[in-house]
């Protein structure tokens, strides 16, 4: 997953074709052995071959990392002129992720899940955590605008809206990043080793990116 944003960060500065061959590798490994639709998921953890264990680290479901993946094969998708493989791969990743992760009862995304519904082991596994949020905005947005399909900007405005009620801080600014099931800051500590100045500013400047996009007389709008 990573590999991929890398190669194509890269990519804009030398037109190399390593690195789409990378890209492709990547993605090809990712629909080939991570991708379970017969659980409806992107699993974290699979056999040398993509076989899934069907033990705890096996079923492990990281709603925050599909949805990533999921939005940076829909970048591909877009850069390469909206390819209708890409697209389709990449929605059905987003697709599983948010099926998995919403938590139906208190909104928001959950970190952990499990892909046979047991109960994950992390103690933090029901937690909503600022970055997945993030993650799950960009890849309705560019889900919508290559699509159109209207499922993905009411779940853009869901997410959206969900994130931006409960994890910005009203006096300070910023977001908290860790709160807990029902929406709850847990700790107001808004910078440690893992939350840093990333996910949340690429979310607004990629959005805005996008938004901006559609504001222009003579590109694809999916709506204002």
């Amino acid at each position: 997953m990573i590999l991929i944003v890398a190669a194509q960060e890269l990519r804009k500065s030398s037109p190399d074709p390593v690195c789409a061959e990378v890209i492709d590798r990547c993605v090809a490994e990712i629909e080939r052995d991570f991708l379970k639709p017969e659980w409806r998921c992107l699993l974290e953890c699979v056999g040398p071959q993509g076989e899934f264990y069907d033990n705890f680290d096996g079923r492990l479901i990281n709603p925050g990392h599909s949805l990533e993946a999921g939005w940076f094969i829909l970048e591909e998708a877009r850069l390469r002129g909206g390819d209708p493989r890409l697209t389709r791969l990449g929605c059905t990743i987003i697709d599983y992720s948010i099926e998995q992760g919403w938590d139906p009862e208190h909104g928001g995304i959950l970190y952990y899940r499990d892909a046979r519904g047991l109960p994950a082991t992390e103690y933090w596994h029901d937690m909503k955590f600022w970055w997945p949020h993030n993650e799950a905005i960009i890849a309705m947005l560019l889900a919508w605008q290559l699509t159109g399909e209207p499922k993905y900007a009411r779940w853009h405005a869901m997410v959206h809206d969900w994130a931006y009620a409960h994890f910005p801080d009203p006096l300070h600014g910023e977001w908290f990043g860790y709160l807990h099931r029902d929406g709850s800051v847990s700790t107001r500590l808004k910078g440690n080793l893992w939350k840093g100045p990333f996910h949340l500013p690429r979310m607004q400047w990629y959005c805005w990116q996008r938004l901006r996009e559609w504001g222009t007389p003579g590109t694809q709008s999916a709506g204002a």
